[in-house]
């Protein structure tokens, strides 16, 4: 509930602070004075555009504060959301402020913390219902009526299910279309990928094979000077013209008889015994190696065959076989994925028809539903038009012709998030008349009682603690201006309701009155808020009733509308508690 409004730098307002309590308040002045100026501030710090243009003139900037009490009110979604912006109010006390700067730059604040505008317009929202004349011509849109047929049916969450069916079926149509759109290409991948994998699975390929292959060749390619080399190797170390080997065999022996004579000389024997060896090792090797060698053409064109193969595939796949080894098993997976894309095919039409199904029972559900709330929403209508002195006429909930025939897939896929229903509300102001689309029926002044009307009945599932209404008066005489005080004050029991208004039958019922009033000294003008008690109300109401200057006359009528009024409350309220026992 809102507990408090002030206002710096607005307009022509310099400094102003509201109070507000529970029930209906109401705020009256002349035409021009201001009023709306009062709502538009309320608007602002819950979120509305704001524009430099409304920092009153030689000020750097505007200030709006409202301060909630959510501790003696229901707001569903409000700790939520402060949840989320790591806000938590002090002893249920909400404090939202909206600062305009006259360069533009504009600053929102929730208990302090600075937020996103977003954040007071999500808040707002729930905290607060304000309409103008723009939201009574909201009414007219028949998404708004829909709404407001499943808001006095209740079936708002029910709609919100519907809403997640449908996103769900839809995110599945969307697959399945582009699993099937990519077919033609799915099977020219597959068939590229079985090609390129049987061409590298068929090459046997092993990783370092590629650096055997070109030594292998090398050596069949000189296998005559190898074979050369080797034997001249052979005929230094162990010839029989030059035999440095056998020298070396001597030496060793008499090297072994010095050292038994000497035997200070015996490592010598050693490092001589091991060069032998290594020689010995040397020419074993190198005649098995000369014995081996052996020009082969035939193995040296398959090795040519071999490498010119793994060639063209690192051209194709890899510069390295490890790199063509590791393309084939990511083609390999991704081909396993394709062939699976039947079977996933064959699931996705399977989930579909499954949520398309769901869809269609939900929504057609939810269409018997909405037909049966809305023959009671007529009846609960025509009374309340009957009271707000719209006539005896009718008003009747149309709804669009059904969805046709098809699989259950194609009707699902017909079904927005709000069903598959449409309505319109009609009405024939007098007996005897077709009914017809409000907007081509209704004046501004029957649509601002419509709204009411609508809000009244809706009052007991509306959840918004908040409503303000703006000039939900204009074209009403006073004959319908007691009953719309009368609705507006029976509002006022469930909700906290603000109205501005320029008709006293309507302000008489209010339990809180605020008078604005705009004045102009040295030349600048400014808009004042005045709460009005006992005798200064009667005056105003006076004002209101006959004009000024006011008149013994006009005075004793004010008093007596006044007394009037309580009364009426008072019978009002016997007749609720008479019917809630």
């Amino acid at each position: 509930m809102l507990r408090q409004l002030t206002i710096r730098n607005l307009a022509v307002i310099r400094d102003v602070q509201l109070e507000f309590g529970p029930g209906f308040t109401a705020l009256t002045g002349e035409t021009g004075a201001g009023k709306s100026i009062v709502i538009d501030a309320l608007g602002l710090v819950l979120g509305a555009r704001a524009s430099s243009d409304l920092v009153r003139t030689g000020a750097s900037r505007a200030w709006v504060e409202a301060i909630f009490d959510l501790s003696t009110v229901s707001a569903p979604g409000v700790d939520e959301i402060l949840a989320e912006l790591g806000i938590v109010p002090e002893e249920g006390q909400l404090i939202l402020s909206r600062e305009i700067h006259a360069n533009g730059r504009s600053v929102a604040r929730i208990d302090g913390q600075a937020v996103p505008v977003s954040a007071l317009a999500t808040l707002g929202a729930i905290l607060v219902d304000i309409h103008g004349q723009s939201d009574h011509l909201s009414l007219l849109r028949n998404e708004r009526q829909l709404e407001l047929l499943d808001r006095f049916a209740g079936l708002l969450p029910d709609r919100s299910e519907l809403a997640r069916a449908v996103q769900e079926l839809r995110a599945v149509l969307r697959e399945l279309e582009r699993l099937r759109g990519q077919e033609r290409d799915r099977v020219h991948r597959a068939d590229l990928l079985r090609y390129q994998l049987h061409e590298i699975e068929a090459a046997r390929l092993r990783p370092g094979e590629d650096e055997e292959l070109h030594a292998e060749r090398l050596r069949l390619q000189n296998a005559e000077r190898l074979a050369t080399l080797a034997a001249d190797v052979v005929r230094l170390l162990d010839g029989v013209e030059v035999a440095p080997l056998d020298a070396l065999r001597r030496a060793a022996s008499r090297l072994e008889e010095l050292a038994r004579l000497d035997s200070a000389q015996a490592p010598l024997v050693g490092q001589l015994r091991d060069a032998l060896y290594g020689i010995e090792d040397v020419l074993r090797r190198v005649r098995t190696y000369a014995e081996e060698i052996e020009a082969d053409p035939q193995r040296l064109a398959l090795v040519e065959e071999r490498l010119d193969l793994l060639r063209r595939l690192k051209r194709k796949y890899g510069a390295t076989i490890e790199e063509i080894l590791a393309y084939a098993a990511a083609a390999r997976q991704e081909l396993a994925t394709l062939e699976s894309s039947d079977a996933l095919l064959a699931e996705l039409e399977a989930r579909a028809e499954a949520l398309a199904a769901d869809v269609v029972e939900r929504a057609d559900e939810l269409g018997r539903r909405r037909r049966e709330a809305a023959r009671a929403l007529e009846r609960a209508m025509r009374e309340a038009l009957r009271a707000l002195q719209l006539g005896p006429g009718v008003f009747h909930v149309a709804f669009a012709e059904p969805v046709g025939a098809g699989t259950v897939v194609e009707r699902a896929a017909q079904c927005s998030e709000r069903g598959w229903d449409r309505v319109e509300f009609l009405i024939a102001p007098n007996p005897g008349q077709e009914p017809r689309a409000l907007a081509r029926i209704a004046s501004g002044g029957e649509m601002a009682r419509l709204m009411l009307a609508l809000k009244s009945i809706l009052s007991a599932v509306d959840e918004t603690p908040t409503l303000v209404f703006d000039e939900v008066d204009v074209g009403i005489g006073s004959r319908s201006a007691q009953v719309v005080g009368e609705r507006l004050w029976q509002l006022a029991q469930r909700h906290q309701v603000i109205v501005i208004s320029h008709l006293p039958q309507i302000a008489a019922f209010a339990d809180r009155h605020y008078k604005i009033t705009k004045r102009v000294e040295g030349g600048e003008t400014e808009t004042t808020v005045q709460e009005l008690r006992g005798v200064e109300r009667i005056e105003e109401l006076a004002a209101m009733l006959d004009g000024v200057p006011v008149t013994p006359e006009s005075l004793a009528n004010a008093r007596a509308m006044a007394e009037r009024v309580e009364q009426r409350k008072v019978e009002l309220t016997a007749v609720r508690i008479g019917a809630e026992g």
